[in-house]
């Protein structure tokens, strides 16, 4: 007990509990991080009920300096490692390339479903200084940094697109009135019932019309509801609580699936 109850054991067991959970983030996975994490947290709580229990005020902040240090320090990795993996030599992002996720939102398996895609959120890649950010339809429209969006996504994972003649099309003109067209929509509502207006808007859409518009290029076919899988539970419920009996089955939709799969982009980096 006396050992348990040392500033020193406690020390050693939340630097390395914490040392094995960047080990496996860097060389592994980030899933099994997490769950090695969550082990580490689950020590340093023990440890800290007992020097608690024991009065050892001291060990105890003790204990927090060097959890939150060690915290801090996977933290700067992964932002680093985040940064990595977009800005590394192997590819060159370029402002106007669309990137896409799964999203972990409560629609997206429903998006998933009805489209036949692993793709449910996209959005468009523009820089900033030395810093990118995702042009995004959520609740509202805005500008994310790019690794904000990317580690909002399912397990991390993206794939980037770009038009296959980008380098003749994306003009530093047209790239300008992209984003002109862009802030026509910034601050706009999130669009849950997918409606082929301006008032709201959702993710492909914005897509869609800011290409359309700026450059007259149409990227994904434009569809129906009624030509997405409506049969799944998970799609039914889902359009239950957003249309409840009056389904708009004729109307105008773009999904990110289409717009993936579109014959105008080339997969440019894929995580």
């Amino acid at each position: 007990m006396k050992l348990i109850k040392s500033p020193i054991f406690a020390t050693i067991v939340n630097i390395l509990s914490l040392s094995i959970t960047l080990f496996f983030t860097i060389f592994v996975s980030i899933d099994s991080a997490f769950i090695l994490f969550i082990w580490s947290v689950s020590i340093f709580v023990i440890l800290l009920i007992i020097n608690v229990h024991f009065k050892n005020w001291k060990y105890v902040l003790f204990n927090f300096v060097i959890l939150g240090v060690s915290i801090f320090g996977i933290y700067k990795y992964l932002d680093w490692a985040t940064l990595k993996m977009y800005q590394g030599d192997q590819v060159e992002l370029k402002n106007g390339d669309l990137i896409f996720q799964t999203s972990l939102s409560k629609q997206s398996k429903a998006i998933q479903l009805a489209t036949k895609s692993n793709y449910s959120h996209c959005g468009i890649i523009y820089k900033n200084g030395n810093d990118f950010y995702v042009f995004e339809a959520v609740q509202p429209v805005k500008r994310t940094p790019l690794d904000e969006w990317i580690a909002r996504g399912k397990n991390g994972h993206f794939v980037i697109k770009r038009l296959i003649n980008a380098d003749q099309v994306l003009t530093a003109k047209t790239l300008k009135k992209m984003k002109s067209e862009g802030e026509k929509f910034k601050g706009k509502n999130y669009d849950l019932t997918f409606e082929w207006s301006d008032d709201k808007i959702y993710c492909s859409e914005l897509i869609w019309k800011i290409y359309q518009r700026a450059t007259g290029i149409e990227i994904g076919k434009l569809e129906k509801l009624s030509d997405f899988d409506l049969t799944s539970e998970v799609v039914k419920k889902k359009m239950k609580e957003r249309y409840g009996n009056k389904i708009p089955m004729d109307e105008i939709v773009i999904s990110p699936a289409a717009i993936f799969d579109s014959e105008l982009l080339t997969t440019v980096k894929e995580n």
